[in-house]
């Protein structure tokens, strides 16, 4: 009996200092030291540049293409906009919202809200027809053009904006690396510095606003095209929860079936590049 009690006493001492050696494991393991499992969200703004790009126009009575237009996004600056639920679609911006299913890749839904303005104080060359009827208010444009430079600064031919906005709504997977020894930073879960790249793939759905030959305007959201990016930045984590991300992306837009105005017969296409510098706030957490 003595010999019983004695080993169920080694037992369950064993089972005890085991136990108490995993809670020692736990609290020394810092939480950020694995991001499987954890979810994020993420909110900023950009500035956008946009390569030229040869804007082919079509409708009933004209069928035209501008070529090399310019464009520029239309930045609010640093304003209360972003942060305002009534006009948090008017700066441009950037929304995210991810799941780590390893520790070192995510994946995430996001919309980048960016804004496409044709630059107005531009003279392009136009090729192509417009042959609108005689009493349209678009016909003192009718005639042919043949690569002809056509000045649009009075607006009257065209005004061509995806101000509400150019909408790239995609999906990325995402790979993050964590450098913070690089600073001598060994406490990570008050501070940790993360290195992301990534690629994203998605469609396009703005609402174009468009002033084209005196027609009135389409004034609906369009899935209207496609787009891939790339990606790169740097992650800064600060109390295990919440973080700020600058980054720089890259992509290629193609739209092939762009709503002008009201009538269903007119329609643009064009393609680009974009280039993106995004600083954005989130926060890191598991449910």
């Amino acid at each position: 009996m003595k010999t019983k009690f004695l080993v169920l006493t080694f037992f369950a001492l064993s089972f005890s200092t085991a136990l108490f050696a995993q809670d020692e494991i736990d609290v020394q393991q810092k939480y950020t030291a694995h991001n499987k499992g954890k979810f994020f969200v993420m909110w900023g703004g950009n500035r956008e540049t946009f390569t030229d790009s040869d804007v082919h126009f079509r409708g009933t009575d004209y069928n035209f293409t501008v070529h090399n237009m310019s464009a520029h996004d239309k930045p609010k600056g640093w304003h209360v906009d972003y942060i305002n639920p009534a006009r948090m679609t008017i700066p441009q911006t950037n929304l995210r919202l991810g799941y780590f299913f390893s520790d070192h890749y995510s994946v995430t839904i996001g919309v980048d809200h960016m804004k496409y303005v044709m630059t107005q104080n531009q003279i392009a060359s136009v090729s192509g027809t417009v042959n609108l009827p005689i009493d349209a208010a678009g016909s003192v444009h009718n005639g042919v053009y043949n690569n002809t430079p056509i000045p649009f600064e009075d607006g009257t031919f065209l005004k061509f904006e995806h101000t509400d906005g150019l909408n790239y709504v995609h999906t990325e997977i995402s790979r993050f690396d964590d450098i913070s020894r690089w600073f001598g930073l060994p406490n990570i879960d008050k501070v940790q510095i993360n290195l992301t790249e990534g690629v994203g793939v998605g469609v396009l759905y703005p609402k174009t606003n468009t002033t084209l030959l005196g027609k009135d305007r389409n004034d609906a959201f369009h899935v209207s095209g496609f787009g891939t990016s790339l990606k790169a930045g740097l992650n800064v984590t600060f109390f295990k929860h919440f973080y700020v991300q600058g980054e720089v992306k890259g992509g290629y837009i193609n739209m092939q079936d762009i709503r002008t105005t009201a009538s269903s017969d007119d329609k643009a296409s064009q393609d680009f590049f974009f280039f993106q510098k995004i600083i954005a706030f989130g926060g890191i957490f598991r449910i």
